[in-house]
């Protein structure tokens, strides 16, 4: 499975990262950035009336698809991409980092940060603590902790973390016995996603949000992730109740991101 693969490699790759030096190297960036900003509350308080909010993924490449354009082998601009998904209302925008399947780097969530003014989401397949601090230190306002990736004591343990460093927290779920461990071990996690890729086939289906919605109690924010490419997606969203949207693939490879952006948050 994908999944798996992107693990193993995940934590061989940040083995090489563990020291204290790099650690107290992350620590000293922490202190001189400012605070995260309050990331699910700016999904709640820019939410539109016509969609849900959205999360605009900035992501160069997948591994089922490879390059997601033609023109990223010679150039990817991540801040002009994340400076269109603001300039056309886009509440967060998410930068994918890892660097081996979606050729993503800590830098272009750094550039992101700095430059775009909206809360961030890091994008990270995370397996060991160091990879909070490099959030925290690179700007992000969110990490993503995956169910699916994590033991009982790792989701618990790395969920307080990312709160000590004041990162609001995307807890992904992928079906129901996902969300029930969420709901169970994590009674307070109030950002839950519901991703609509099959991890083994790596299809989407959007009846994966509209069952798993049924089940979450009020007071969370709900994010639907993956598979939502037209605007009877987004529909079909906010039918269900849902409250943001995280889309990368569809903006991406669209020949005019702002356009792309219109289409899926009109009430037209």
């Amino acid at each position: 499975m994908i999944l798996e693969r992107i693990l193993e490699h995940k934590r061989a790759e940040v083995r090489h990262k563990q020291s204290r030096g790099y650690l107290a190297e992350l620590k000293s960036k922490i202190l001189d950035r400012i605070p995260p900003m309050e990331f699910t509350v700016a999904l709640e308080a820019t939410r539109p009336s016509s969609s849900p909010s959205l999360i605009a993924e900035v992501k160069k490449a997948s591994p089922s698809l490879g390059l997601l354009r033609p023109e990223f082998e010679q150039q990817f601009d991540p801040l002009k991409i994340a400076e269109a998904y603001r300039d056309h209302g886009a509440s967060a925008v998410s930068v994918l980092t890892d660097k081996d399947f979606f050729q993503g780097s800590l830098d272009d969530l750094l550039a992101v940060k700095d430059k775009v003014g909206l809360p961030v989401l890091n994008k990270e397949f995370m397996v060991e603590e160091i990879q909070f601090y490099e959030a925290r230190a690179y700007g992000a306002d969110a990490v993503l902790l995956i169910v699916a990736a994590l033991e009982r004591r790792q989701l618990i343990d790395f969920f307080s973390l990312a709160r000590d460093l004041q990162l609001d927290v995307l807890v992904e779920t992928h079906h129901e016995r996902e969300l029930d461990r969420v709901l169970e071990w994590l009674p307070e996690a109030r950002l839950i996603g519901i991703n609509n890729r099959d991890l083994k086939t790596f299809s989407t289906d959007l009846a994966v949000t509209s069952r798993l919605v049924k089940r979450i109690p009020s007071g969370k924010v709900i994010v639907s992730e993956s598979g939502i490419h037209k605007r009877d997606d987004v529909q079909r969203l906010k039918q269900a109740g849902v409250h943001a949207m995280l889309v990368g693939e569809s903006l991406i490879r669209a020949e005019d991101i702002g356009a792309k952006m219109k289409e899926l948050m009109s009430d037209q």
